[in-house]
């Protein structure tokens, strides 16, 4: 049995997160018509908002307040704005700096579900008296018979955002509405169904890559935090020195672009980061084989409902908008390891592994280590 919205003798209270966009807008919306009691509010999650992106590369920004409020007035529900901008600092922005300083590869989003959006958020709205937390995400609650609940994909799978919410546990699956979920439709649809509410948001452009850096510049904003260190670029296979970066926190393993290498390879193909070494502040590069991993070690499962009946055959997910491959995964330890049947590219410590059972979402976990599926020639 599929609900959003679960079965209830009474209306729930619901604190409907409003980013300022259209999703979360038609999301509240659809609770509202739902019969349940909502209150919006708005996540301030800067100190300086006019630090955050602007216009339509933005979701945490003054206008963005500002779009959330008028959107929460036509509805015709109470708003707030709740200052979460430390708490975002500490778990979401100085996270993100840590991780790609010790060579890894983080995703903000899913932490920012992990630590406010689900935690911070949903623990003061539960104080506060209310049943669930509202948000404008593409996944749907599967409500069984026993009272359980799972997350699985949403019905549209090309909005599916179901990736980013693997990190919810059992208790956090229990106070989420997802109202979009099954909504077969385009997003064009989804604004048109906004423009019909009269909702000011119904035209405005989703937003984009990483709300807390402002001009885009990843690079840019880590270089300005951990300083430029100079460092080589060397060959995988020769140990040859090719060039030399300002510092390895601002690469990512398979990255192709903004290399500076002085020379081709000796065969004329492209080269790749394969690995980002802190320790000694040196890139390693090879051909785009290299890249093949068979296998890899993930730490801090989080199992998304009852736990995983794990060892066991399932599909993974490696990042947000990537496709789903078959592993075999097991726990030991305390880690998940997780081997592919066919090998994948690109993976990266510090990225997450989400696991599914045809579309049920099992869990995730962030990876730690990576078998490669043949040394790099």
């Amino acid at each position: 049995m599929t609900e959003n919205l679960p079965r209830t003798d009474r209306p729930l209270r619901v604190l409907a997160a409003m980013s300022g966009g259209v999703d979360s807008a038609v999301a509240a919306a659809r609770a509202v018509e739902a019969g349940h009691d909502v209150t919006g509010v708005h996540l301030a999650l800067s100190a300086n908002p006019q630090s955050f992106r602007t216009g339509a590369r933005g979701c945490c920004t003054i206008e963005d307040s500002r779009d959330a409020r008028r959107a929460a007035d036509v509805i015709g529900i109470p708003f707030y704005v709740w200052d979460l901008a430390e708490r975002f600092r500490e778990d979401v922005v100085e996270d993100f700096i840590s991780e790609y300083e010790a060579g890894r590869t983080p995703n903000p989003c899913l932490r920012c579900n992990e630590k406010i959006k689900f935690a911070a958020l949903l623990d003061k709205a539960l104080a506060l008296g209310f049943d669930a937390v509202c948000t404008g995400h593409y996944a749907t609650v599967v409500l069984k018979e026993d009272g359980s609940r799972e997350l699985h994909r949403a019905s549209d799978m090309a909005k599916d955002q179901s990736y980013v919410l693997g990190v919810l546990d059992e208790k956090q699956l229990a106070h989420a509405l997802f109202p979009l979920g099954d909504t077969l439709t385009t997003k064009e649809e989804i604004r048109a169904e906004a423009e019909e509410r009269g909702l000011a948001v119904a035209k405005k452009p989703d937003s984009h890559d990483i709300c807390f850096i402002a001009d885009g510049d990843t690079q840019g904003f880590l270089a300005n935090r951990l300083g430029k260190a100079e460092g080589d670029i060397v060959d995988g296979a020769t140990g040859e020195k090719v060039g030399t970066h300002d510092g390895a926190f601002g690469f990512t393993i398979g990255q192709r672009k903004g290399l500076r290498i002085g020379h081709p390879a000796p065969d004329g193909k492209p080269r790749y980061v394969l690995d980002i070494s802190p320790v000694n502040n040196t890139v390693t590069v090879g051909p785009v084989e290299a890249l093949d991993v068979s296998a890899l070690t993930a730490i801090r499962p989080r199992w998304c409902g009852a736990e995983a009946a794990v060892p066991g055959t399932y599909t993974a997910q490696l990042r947000a908008h990537g496709g789903e491959t078959e592993v075999f995964a097991e726990v030991v330890d305390g880690e998940l390891r997780v081997s592919f049947t066919e090998p994948v590219r690109g993976v990266a410590p510090g990225q997450a592994i989400v696991l599914y059972d045809g579309t049920r979402v099992v869990g995730s976990a962030t990876i730690a280590t990576t078998t490669r599926a043949a040394a790099a020639v």
